[in-house]
């Protein structure tokens, strides 16, 4: 049989895995592999008649390979599910347990998974004034929830099925036993051996690149991280423990250890670098990925090389057949399949050409190392990030070069702080080790910031389809290909090879930037204010401007949901105002990722909302509240609040408290109800030329009275896509069409919007068609 025929049963049974989440395993599946095996060895014995013996061979090999991918996914998914806390939601519950997640604090809350008797549960509650760690013990008292849309999937790879929003947090005493406690209590010794010495910014630095732990890293540098390439960098990755392994085994070398030895020394370093970082999904996966990276860098076939991504791949998936679906798995994946095939041969390329210069072999080999490994992990992720993040940092090349020299010693010199944290040695020898890291810290940041200030060092991008993505990977890896295997052959980067690699790049460049479909939305027309509902999934993000009216933003939506790509492609890059109409994620997420990217003057809110208000104050932006009677005026535009009432306490329900704003532009008007459905909050805004429909569509008892009266012509609901609430209700799309009015959604036609003028109103959509006829 072909020598390629355990890859073929690696990669099947990675698809498997892959699929398994989307399909069920056959009816016969055992049946199936039992039976095949045998037909299997027969055939592999040369039963099958030659070459189409073996590749009946081979097409056996894979299949079984995927139906036990299948087999094992449906497993390990039902063992997951299978461990989460079940109760009806709304369910008042105290559940003590075991913080199980790195608990993240995001707008005066915590949030974090729970371990209890009971089962699995993510916990959002207040945040302590005590830090919370991996292994403590609490109870939380609060009400079961349904996730958000946009959090279901977290929690589905979690093994958690619902959220409990407590109201109230306890940390009890004492604290897991057995060899978990004992990982604990060494993860504890090592973060704060990590932090001894530094600066709280360094401090911050370090424990994301060394343990993982980003949560104290504040947006203003994550955003420079990201603008420069180095995000990778925040949080452990494939790559970093590579990085981390490499310079490991520059020093067993140094020692006279051969080949053999220094990869075993380099394995259990690693296999004791995950549980001292936490054993988290992404430590797991990193470790996992940088071990399969290492091997396949020593390996000599690409053969060899291929194998050991495929391998690493099953593991994680085995693991957790949804962790696929997170963008951090893609990406390490990517680095490493990447690393795998071309980091050899470009190692082997540079360590040639450092070799007749003036650097010593025991320097050149390492900084070839290095550099060869940095270069092709950003290579190889560059599409996803462009698939995701909508963006490609140009800077990423060089910030990833510059800061290669501080990256491997920072791991390093972390990691035999966190070891040595374990001994009983004077704090002022933690400290001393601290100090060292200080000065590479503040090199790698000050790369990060120098390389990000470029108003070029990114470039804003539309994500591209998966089949585009593939053409770009099937470019990459043909101009690597050529251009690599020119280049060990000594022959230069001439002739044919030069020509086929530098086609297949440009190919690739073309496919990235110069696809149909980019995002560029058009401007309104002269004379007409814009009102638009962005396409940030199951949340709200309104948008008015207009040639003569200062932008403001109603709502931001979710975190994550790429709402300044989105104000980019409408050409915004400044905001007047930003109204949160109330406290909710779906609502305010975006909040601290909208001022960490665009200038905002004010920003406007209803309620006190503390965690709000202190996002606005790190980003010196002003608060002001706003109810009942208050009047905005931007340039030609007037907004006028007609709800929630000033002097009123607070609703139990936070919808009932959104602010609904009625715009009013040359003799237009137009009704933004955020999430205040007419039922619960009657209102006579008077007649209407547009109306921002509430609450994403949802059943709505006072829509037809609202309609009545208001008798609007374009409806705009921003809605996500396949959400679990059944949004926009079918109740409520037939009270709009039975009222006339011309509906869209951003669910179907991603950003909409209509202009109002003097003249008449239009509108129009980015995907959907028809948009309704002009007026």
């Amino acid at each position: 049989m072909s020598r390629w025929w355990r890859h073929l049963a690696l990669a099947g049974l990675v698809l498997g895995l892959l699929a398994a989440p989307h399909l069920e395993a056959p009816p016969g599946a055992v049946a199936a592999i039992a039976l095949g095996l045998p037909g299997l060895l027969a055939v592999s014995r040369g039963r099958g008649g030659g070459a189409s013996g073996r590749a009946l061979a081979l097409a056996l090999v894979a299949g079984l390979g995927c139906l036990a991918g299948l087999l094992a996914g449906d497993a390990r998914l039902s063992s997951l599910a299978g461990g989460a806390l079940r109760a009806e939601p709304g369910a008042s519950v105290a559940v003590e347990g075991v913080v199980a997640s790195t608990p993240r604090s995001s707008r005066g809350r915590l949030r974090f998974g729970l371990e209890s008797s009971a089962g699995r549960v993510v916990v959002t509650a207040p945040a302590l004034e005590a830090e919370l760690a991996v292994g403590d013990r609490v109870e939380a008292r609060g009400r079961l929830a349904e996730p958000e849309p946009f959090r279901s999937d977290e929690l589905a790879r979690l093994g958690a099925a619902l959220e409990l929003r407590a109201g109230r947090l306890r940390v009890l005493s004492g604290g897991r036993s057995g060899l978990d406690g004992y990982l604990d209590r060494a993860r504890s010794r090592a973060e704060r051996a990590v932090s001894a010495g530094l600066e709280p910014e360094q401090a911050a630095l370090a424990r994301g690149f060394v343990l993982g732990q980003d949560d104290r890293i504040d947006e203003a540098t994550r955003e420079e991280f990201r603008r420069s390439g180095l995000a990778h960098l925040l949080a452990v990755s494939g790559q970093n423990v590579m990085l981390l392994a490499i310079l490991a085994g520059v020093l067993f070398s140094l020692l006279g250890a051969g080949q053999r030895t220094r990869l075993v020394a380099v394995l259990i370093l690693i296999a004791a670098y995950v549980p001292l970082a936490g054993s988290g999904p992404s430590i797991q996966r990193a470790g996992v990925m940088g071990a399969a990276g290492i091997i396949a860098g020593l390996a000599g076939s690409a053969r060899d090389r291929l194998y050991l991504p495929l391998l690493a791949a099953a593991v994680t998936l085995l693991l957790n057949p949804l962790s696929a679906a997170e963008i951090g798995w893609q990406l390490s994946f990517a680095a490493v399949l990447g690393i795998s095939l071309w980091s050899g041969p470009l190692r082997d390329v540079l360590a040639d050409r450092l070799s007749h210069g003036p650097l010593p072999g025991r320097v050149a080999g390492p900084l070839a190392d290095g550099a060869a490994l940095t270069l092709t992990a950003t290579l190889a992720t560059a599409p996803l990030l462009a698939l995701h993040f909508e963006r490609v940092s140009l800077a990423s090349l060089p910030a990833n070069l510059l800061a290669l020299p501080a990256v491997a010693p920072v791991m390093w010199l972390g990691m035999l702080t966190a070891m040595a944290g374990q001994l009983p040695l004077p704090g002022a020898v933690l400290a001393a080790l601290g100090s060292l890291q200080g000065p590479l810290l503040d090199y790698i940041a000050g790369v990060a910031t120098l390389l990000s200030r470029p108003s070029g060092a990114v470039v804003e991008l539309a994500p591209p389809p998966p089949a585009q993505v593939a053409l770009i990977y099937g470019c990459l890896l043909g101009a690597m290909a050529a251009g690599l295997g020119a280049a060990r052959r000594r022959l230069g980067l001439r002739g044919p090879a030069a020509l086929a690699a530098l086609l297949a790049l440009a190919a690739g460049v073309a496919a990235l930037t110069l696809r149909p479909g980019s995002r560029s939305i058009p401007p309104p027309p002269q004379g007409a204010l814009r009102l638009a509902a962005l396409d940030v999934g199951q949340g709200d993000a309104i948008l008015l401007h207009g040639p003569r009216v200062p932008p403001a933003l109603v709502d931001t939506g979710a975190p994550g949901a790429g709402l300044p790509g989105t104000l980019r492609s409408h050409g915004i890059e400044r905001l007047a105002a930003v109204f949160i109409t109330h406290d909710q994620l779906d609502h305010s997420g975006a909040l601290e990722e909208l001022l960490g990217a665009v200038e905002v003057e004010r920003v406007l809110l209803a309620r006190p909302a503390p965690a709000l208000s202190a996002i606005a104050d790190r980003a010196g932006v002003e608060v002001e509240l706003v109810s009942e009677s208050t009047t905005a005026r931007l340039g030609r535009l007037r907004l006028e609040v007609l709800s929630p009432p000033g002097d009123g306490a607070p609703a139990e329900d936070p919808n009932q408290d959104s602010i609904v704003l009625r715009a009013s532009y040359r003799g237009r008007t137009a009704l933004l109800t955020g999430d205040a459905e007419a039922e619960a909050v009657p209102l006579a805004p008077g007649a209407l030329d547009a109306l921002k429909v509430a609450h994403h569509g949802s059943a709505d008892g006072g829509l037809d009275t609202l309609l009545a009266q208001a008798r609007p012509t374009v409806a705009l609901i921003s809605v996500g896509a396949d959400n679990p609430h059944g949004h926009p209700s079918a109740e409520t799309l037939a009270t709009l069409a039975e009222r006339d009015a011309c509906v869209l959604r951003t669910d179907r036609g991603g950003d909409v919007w209509v202009d109002l003028s003097g003249a008449g109103l239009s509108a129009g959509a980015e995907a959907q068609s028809p948009a309704c006829p002009p007026e």
